[in-house]
């Protein structure tokens, strides 16, 4: 289904929320992208999600039991636009609080993700192993955003680890980051990839009970996350000496953050904070969705 804005009541606002993105534009300087190596390579492509644009797999095995918060599983939802969700497949395109929703959800990039565009990678995902343990990974590698833009791409993963070995259930995340130039869809606020209603990193089992939700520094801040942001991804880690790398470790159904403030490396782009304006929607479906 094509996304459309809304043309009537909201021509006015669409104006100024096109205006404010493109003013956080502006003030964003142009750099050169330097590719960190956190990224497993090679692995988890022995299945691809087509070419699509908020499209999801079916349920699929993740070779072993995870106890997410109290909540176990062994099988997910692979969805294009930079998450997992294990409850049902999620077709949300503009990015929604993660410490606020319903959703059981990992998301290592939260936005909307189109790989229909020409030269736009696949994303691939399946199991394998992670040093002699059981892993389950999603790649997004050299993706692009809507509307079938590759002007700029991302490049993630997402792995999850047995760690059965430590007690039953127990299993690592992580987050692995090699390359990231846009945060934005063009349905969501964003103008050439950046600005508008940004992009969300973190996870949450969907209770709303304290603890049970977590998302990193410089969620939903324009250009945070950005090669040489605030917050960049590729420069910084989090319980990881490997750059781009964030591991969270799942104890006894308890997600272990760590330390929530990564040490910044100097930012070669502005902080840009507040210069988000929230989204006109592709589709009617995106807001029942985000907090189902």
């Amino acid at each position: 289904m094509m996304k459309t804005l809304q043309n009537q009541q909201t021509s006015a606002l669409a104006k100024t929320a096109l205006a404010l993105a493109a003013l956080t534009v502006s003030l964003v300087s142009a750099v050169d992208p330097v590719a960190a190596a956190a990224i497993r390579g090679g692995a988890f492509n022995a299945n691809t999600l087509p070419a699509n644009d908020d499209s999801s797999t079916g349920a699929v095995s993740i070779g072993f039991d995870a106890n997410f918060f109290g909540l176990n599983f062994n099988q997910l939802f692979v969805n294009n636009n930079g998450n997992v969700t294990f409850d049902s497949p999620l077709g949300t395109f503009t990015p929604f609080n993660l410490t606020s929703t319903g959703r059981q959800i990992i998301a290592p990039f939260f936005a909307d993700v189109d790989t229909r565009g020409i030269g736009s990678g696949l994303v691939t995902y399946g199991t394998g192993t992670v040093d002699g343990r059981n892993a389950f990974g999603v790649n997004w590698i050299n993706v692009g955003y809507f509307s079938q833009r590759t002007d700029k791409t991302n490049s993630f993963q997402l792995v999850l680890v047995d760690r059965s070995d430590t007690g039953a259930g127990n299993f690592d995340i992580e987050f692995n980051y090699d390359n990231i130039e846009w945060e934005t869809g063009d349905a969501s606020g964003g103008v050439n990839g950046l600005g508008g209603s940004s992009a969300r990193a973190g996870f949450s089992n969907g209770s709303g009970a304290p603890g049970t939700s977590f998302e990193l520094p410089g969620s939903a801040v324009n250009g945070a996350f950005l090669n040489g942001g605030s917050n960049s991804l590729i420069a910084n880690s989090l319980n990881s000496s490997v750059a781009g790398r964030y591991v969270f470790s799942a104890r006894s159904g308890v997600v272990d953050p760590g330390d929530p403030e990564p040490i910044p490396t100097p930012a070669l782009l502005p902080g840009l904070i507040g210069m988000g304006v929230a989204a006109l929607r592709k589709r009617g479906q995106d807001d029942e969705s985000a907090e189902a």
